[in-house]
């Protein structure tokens, strides 16, 4: 394999990240603190909506971002933010989720679940379950079109996102697309992009381990496909699918070949990977201009799926 060409932008946030203690060596509540400071700092300047406000949604707490006033039902996506189930919050991903509410345009959902190693799997996962579907289920009390609402995540959230899409699927709750950045899928270490990029690259393998260990615990299982999706055995008849890559990360490969069972299995994928990219990418908007522009082209398909609605095909 030749090796990749960082894009410059990216080298010098990697620069950055590099002065920043390594996650599982200091006090979590520490890493906390530094990934809400750094996110901002990377995002830069975030989209104007016309309203945010806080909900309870079914016993969880969630941000809602409406990009225009309307008395027409909108189309929504409920997400969930990345940080390896334990550092993310809200506040983390403001930009993102402000930048799809705007660009798509779409109501945004984001999900404040609970975070390991407080709240350990499944908490996190059933809490994503549970504003899902109260959202759907109070889709018109939130003037929303109940046959347009989406799912999504980045990282660690793309495996909430990918969890809760299957069991959409099972309990026959609508939901017209999975939007899965850069997400989490295998609780493996064994892909070529594990050693390509185990170090150096932003998100570690180490890093990785660590996370994981935070989220199942010494003793947790990394076969449930509630964990990690790609032990699903059955993805026919999912919702359709985003699935986003960076060339650069050590998740690429494990998301790339779910992305390549969605489609054989018949699942309406779409795959993008984003070349001179590492993990987190959409985080940097302000320092990274194809960042920023990443995001344009992936609210421009959230808008395409979105429009097409939910299908039980």
């Amino acid at each position: 394999m030749a090796i990749p060409q960082l894009d410059p932008q990216v080298e010098r946030v990697l620069e950055d990240y590099a002065a920043l203690p390594a996650v599982g060596s200091v006090p979590v509540e520490e890493s906390r603190e530094a990934y809400v400071r750094v996110s901002k700092e990377q995002f830069g300047p975030v989209d104007e909506v016309h309203s945010v406000e806080e909900i309870d949604a079914g016993g969880v707490r969630a941000r809602v971002y409406r990009p225009v006033e309307t008395d027409e039902p909108s189309p929504a996506l409920v997400y969930f933010h990345g940080g390896g189930w334990v550092i993310g919050d809200l506040d983390t991903h403001d930009g993102i989720a402000r930048a799809f509410a705007k660009r798509t345009p779409c109501v945004v959902v984001s999900v404040d679940y609970r975070r390991a190693p407080e709240h350990r799997f499944p908490a996190p996962l059933e809490d994503a379950w549970a504003a899902t579907a109260w959202v759907s289920e109070h889709a018109e009390q939130l003037k929303l079109d109940p046959m347009r609402i989406g799912v999504g995540g980045d990282s660690a959230g793309g495996t909430l996102a990918a969890v809760v899409a299957r069991r959409a699927r099972d309990y026959g709750i609508a939901i017209a697309l999975q939007l899965l950045l850069y997400p989490v899928t295998n609780h493996a270490f064994d892909t070529p992009s594990y050693s390509y990029f185990s170090e150096g690259y932003g998100l570690t393998r180490a890093g990785m381990a660590w996370f994981w260990e935070q989220y199942l615990g010494e003793n947790g299982n990394g076969e449930d496909p509630d964990a990690a999706p790609a032990k699903l055995t059955d993805l026919r008849r999912l919702p359709r699918a985003i699935v986003v890559t960076a060339e650069c990360d050590v998740l690429r490969d494990e998301a790339e070949a779910y992305a390549q069972r969605l489609f054989l299995a018949t699942v309406e994928t779409e795959g993008y990977r984003y070349d001179g990219m590492v993990h987190g990418f959409l985080r940097m908007a302000g320092k990274v201009e194809r960042s920023n522009a990443a995001l344009d082209e992936i609210a421009d398909s959230i808008r395409a799926a979105l429009e097409k609605g939910y299908s039980s095909l």
